[in-house]
């Protein structure tokens, strides 16, 4: 990963005393476990990260890209599964009404994830930040957004964009991002969040929080440029501006060109009706038939 800075790591590998750190003392247990597995598989496409799979396969057992694995779970007719979900909250469907009556591409979808948190200031910056951009906005809230608090926002704010906001606890989030309303992602750069993203062509303002998020920011600003970073210290002004420019600018134009060809190559990497096959299907097919001749 040339050019990544050390911002861009994970936070609990950045640590002075690695020995006294949970996460990488478990990091080091679950990469010496998978030198000895027969495979792994990852929740991507050789596509969208080629090299870092060629580079794990030197060092690894056999590495299958299967992803994206909610788009290849499309080409499976029997739809028993479909009851298993695997959302930590409720999902409201009652926003994707409220999408229908917008316009085109003229949305924002805010997301934090199911565990980031943040503290009552940067809630209200981004509250403003998104009231000062003029945009419509779907935001997720969950109850415990806020560290040690309740998300509560401004009378102000609410009254200002009441017109054009709505806020929810959850939602149906590969629905809402194919909604044909969203026109950008205000996101913490989560895996699932980032390539749901990518599989429907949108762009994405990322504020990563912890874990993976660092490098899933680092990696879609920098290598797939489907992305822009906003501050860890946020203000209303970057927000507003950031928006802005994710919904209008050159620059956001630019990215929304590039997500919806990463969207196009995602759907072909699932694609098990044409010839040659896609890579996802492929490496399925390979995985598979690694396990069958596997001793019992």
């Amino acid at each position: 990963m040339p050019g990544i800075r050390l911002k861009d790591i994970p936070p609990f590998v950045r640590v002075v005393h690695p020995g006294d750190e949970f996460m990488v003392g478990f990091s080091q247990r679950e990469l010496k476990r998978a030198k000895s597995a027969s495979a792994i598989i990852f929740n991507t496409f050789d596509e969208l990260e080629d090299d870092i799979l060629d580079t794990l396969s030197l060092m690894f057992p056999l590495c299958y890209g299967i992803g994206p694995v909610h788009l290849l779970e499309t080409n499976n007719v029997d739809r028993s599964l479909d009851i298993i979900k695997s959302n930590l909250w409720i999902e409201d469907p009652k926003c994707l009404k409220w999408l229908d009556g917008k316009e085109p591409l003229s949305v924002v979808y805010v997301n934090f994830g199911s565990i980031t948190v943040m503290t009552p200031q940067q809630l209200v910056e981004f509250c403003w930040g998104l009231a000062k951009s003029n945009y419509s906005f779907l935001w997720i809230i969950r109850p415990d957004l806020v560290i040690g608090d309740s998300a509560v926002l401004p009378p102000e704010f609410l009254a200002e964009t009441s017109s054009r906001g709505l806020l929810a606890s959850w939602c149906p989030q590969e629905q809402v991002l194919n909604h044909p309303s969203i026109g950008g992602f205000l996101t913490h750069s989560g895996w699932n969040s980032t390539i749901e993203s990518i599989s429907s062509g949108v762009p994405m303002i990322c504020w990563p929080f912890f874990a993976d998020q660092q490098p899933n920011c680092w990696w879609s600003c920098n290598k797939w440029m489907i992305a822009m970073e906003i501050d860890n210290n946020v203000k209303s002004d970057e927000v507003s501006k950031l928006v802005i420019e994710l919904m209008s600018g050159e620059r956001g134009n630019e990215m929304r060109k590039n997500a919806i060809a990463w969207k196009n190559k995602a759907k072909e990497a699932k694609e098990a009706c044409t010839f040659p096959s896609g890579s996802s299907v492929v490496n399925l097919d390979k995985l598979i038939h690694l396990l069958q001749s596997s001793p019992k």
